[in-house]
């Protein structure tokens, strides 16, 4: 047992009357404890439990991103990044284009990092290294370094936690033991595997994540920062409401503007693409990618298309659907897709 961890855990766990918030360096402490599991199994998982009852503050958040940086891999990217934060436990009723704005923005120049892990609790739900392989490209066998220079050549990388970050992956089981995200899934949404001065891009589904959010990236210096009310906690912008969106603006009183992008203003609007199985997203992808017409174009076009807007690839958001739309129809995302493919398996064959 660890008695320093029991003083950090009784703060956390006393209860609504006599139970304190830990400062950034406390809730660092914690996290790092976590991650090289210096505390008992019961003392992790009533810690977890504790703190996610009494929800984390943005000076928590920051401590536990102060760990994860310390701990966590960190690519070393020549030029900055777009890095995409969306929920570790996957998509279950709608179904995803975020890999497919991915490749929009690296066929537009804009490199990207994506993270996370296989199937996890609690939703289970379809996670992105499935999508990735059944696109052909297995980041789940690349080692950090050949991520790193798939980056350098592609402009895509992705960081596995089973390959890459072994101590986050070493708390998933307590994630199915207690039934609830722990506020490490917090923490992941808005986590740069990254060195420089990145564009981070979390989703989020409550509205006081997003003020916690924005208040962690003051503590932590972070000045590009995209935050979208996308579904089911994703960067994925909704087409059958309203688009609530957060993005950074440091020269402004508040450091942030605040859009509101309804979608059946710029002919998007419909209901969104149900998640079945991932065999039939791929073959949906696939269509996309063939320059098809379908809902899932319709999607793919809506989220690429603001992006790309938002990078500074397009002057505003018609232009950037426009070219969303021209990259998926003339076959360059394809190309791109190939090229990744192509560089993901040369890696893997000098490995062997």
């Amino acid at each position: 047992m660890s008695d320093s961890f029991r003083e950090l855990l009784k703060k956390v766990g006393s209860g609504v009357h006599t139970g304190k918030d830990l400062t950034r360096q406390e809730a660092a402490t914690a996290t790092r404890m976590l991650l090289l599991q210096q505390a008992t199994p019961a003392q992790i998982g009533a810690f977890m439990i504790a703190h996610r009852i009494k929800r984390p503050t943005s000076e928590e958040l920051a401590g536990m991103l102060d760990a994860y940086e310390q701990i966590g891999p960190k690519l070393q990217p020549t030029k900055p990044v777009t890095v995409f934060g969306a929920p570790y436990d996957g998509r279950s009723r709608t179904a995803p284009v975020t890999p497919l704005t991915a490749l929009v923005l690296t066929t537009a120049g804009i490199p990207v990092v994506m993270h996370g892990g296989d199937y996890m609790p609690t939703k289970y739900g379809v996670p992105l290294i499935k999508i990735w392989q059944g696109l052909g490209v297995d980041f789940s066998r690349l080692t950090l370094p050949q991520v790193e220079q798939l980056l350098e050549k592609t402009g895509l990388g992705f960081i596995y936690l089973p390959q890459h970050f072994l101590q986050a992956q070493g708390l998933v089981p307590y994630r199915e033991q207690i039934g609830k995200r722990p506020p490490v899934a917090t923490a992941e949404l808005i986590w740069c595997p990254c060195a420089g001065n990145n564009h981070l891009v979390a989703g989020y589904v409550h509205p006081p994540t997003e003020i916690r959010f924005r208040k962690t990236f003051e503590l932590q210096g972070v000045s590009n920062f995209t935050l979208v009310k996308g579904l089911e906690g994703s960067c994925d912008l909704p087409r059958d409401r309203t688009a609530i969106i957060a993005i950074s603006q440091p020269d402004t009183k508040d450091g942030f503007e605040r859009l509101l992008l309804h979608p059946r203003d710029y002919n998007f609007a419909g209901k969104e693409v149900p998640f079945e199985s991932t065999a039939k997203l791929l073959v949906q992808m696939q269509e996309v990618l063939q320059g098809k017409s379908s809902p899932l174009m319709s999607s793919a076009i809506w989220s690429s298309g603001f992006y790309l807007w938002r990078c500074g690839i397009c002057p505003d958001l018609p232009t950037g659907l426009a070219q969303a739309e021209t990259l998926f129809t003339n076959g360059d995302v394809a190309q791109k897709l190939e090229e990744i493919r192509e560089q993901a398996i040369s890696s893997l064959s000098e490995q062997y």
